[in-house]
């Protein structure tokens, strides 16, 4: 007998309401495959695009879909003996570019290289909000290479990337500043931002120059590049859904015209980077923030609380 789990999905393109659970088949892993048990997810900026069919050359329009992609769970079954993994090990990780979402279900089926143990301080919900701070070290360290003593701008300073681009910001020496809701402004300056502004009083013309700027935004990037040093960097994470291609041309254009250019990467983070990843959390340089924790049954209202703005780190989906 077919062994069910749940799993939330959805038939059709639209809003949060679109979003239910329902029982499915449970997958079993293959040849060099992890089962993990799936204890909480997060939810992210790409999943609501996803659902919301606005990326359908990436998630095509076969229904029923899945969502979730960032999750916290245990190991519940190896196909194969794998170095590093064994049954019951707490791990973390993201849903493979190849199989897309699925997170948001009892059990999830990946390749060791997705998966990493993560900190015996924390728990499933806690592990669960920080999987996207691979996309944080990735930016500062890979891609702008921030260097001490560095002026940093963080856009969405108080979102599930930004609020860790800032502590690791100023872990990296940097002096942060951190753009946010008014209501965030204390939570971005206790994760160490030496400067927090309101970003909707707050106009570029009002802002000084910097050696590196974080983006977690997506619009008005060229209003953002002019602050940056002659050497400066920016690194983007979003793009603008409503102009594809305008977005996307003009990133591709300050690669090739002139200095400070503008990078842009899509993370899929393998176990080395979330091995780094729990290293920070060790030494207490990055720390997990949640906002709210939501039950599997009220995924759509995890979704609906992120379109509305305003979130504090992550909303956490817990699956049990």
């Amino acid at each position: 007998m077919t062994e069910l789990m749940r799993a939330a999905m959805h038939d059709r393109f639209g809003g949060p309401e679109v979003l239910y659970v329902r029982e499915v088949p449970r997958p079993v892993p293959g040849p060099g495959e992890v089962l993990v048990r799936v204890r909480a997810i997060s939810v992210n900026g790409g999943e609501l695009a996803a659902r919301a069919g606005r990326v359908r050359l990436v998630t095509g329009r076969k229904f029923p879909q899945r969502t979730g992609l960032d999750f916290a769970g245990e190991v519940a079954a190896l196909a194969s003996p794998t170095p590093d993994l064994a049954v019951g090990d707490r791990v973390w990780g993201i849903m493979p570019r190849t199989a897309g979402f699925g997170a948001a279900a009892e059990y999830v089926v990946v390749r060791p290289r997705q998966l990493a143990r993560y900190p015996a301080s924390l728990d499933p919900t806690a592990a669960a909000a920080l999987p996207v701070g691979t996309t944080a070290i990735t930016a500062l360290r890979d891609k702008a290479r921030l260097r001490p003593g560095e002026r940093l701008l963080v856009r969405g300073a108080a979102g599930g990337v930004g609020n860790v681009v800032v502590q690791l910001g100023k872990a990296r020496g940097a002096h942060v500043t951190g753009l946010a809701r008014a209501d965030n402004l204390d939570l971005v300056r206790g994760l160490g931002a030496d400067e927090v502004l309101d970003y909707r009083t707050t106009s570029t013309s009002d802002l000084g120059r910097y050696d590196v700027v974080v983006d977690t935004v997506g619009a008005d990037l060229p209003a953002y590049r002019r602050l940056l040093t002659p050497a400066g960097r920016m690194v983007t994470i979003a793009f603008d859904l409503d102009r594809v291609a305008a977005s996307l041309g003009y990133i591709l254009g300050s690669t090739v015209l002139g200095g400070r250019r503008v990078r842009f990467f899509s993370g899929n983070p393998k176990t080395a980077l979330f091995t780094d990843l729990a290293s920070y959390v060790d030494k207490g340089m990055v720390r997990p923030v949640v906002d709210t924790v939501f039950p599997l049954a009220e995924i759509g209202a995890a979704h609906a609380a992120l379109e509305a703005g305003g979130v504090r780190g992550k909303y956490v989906v817990q699956i049990d």
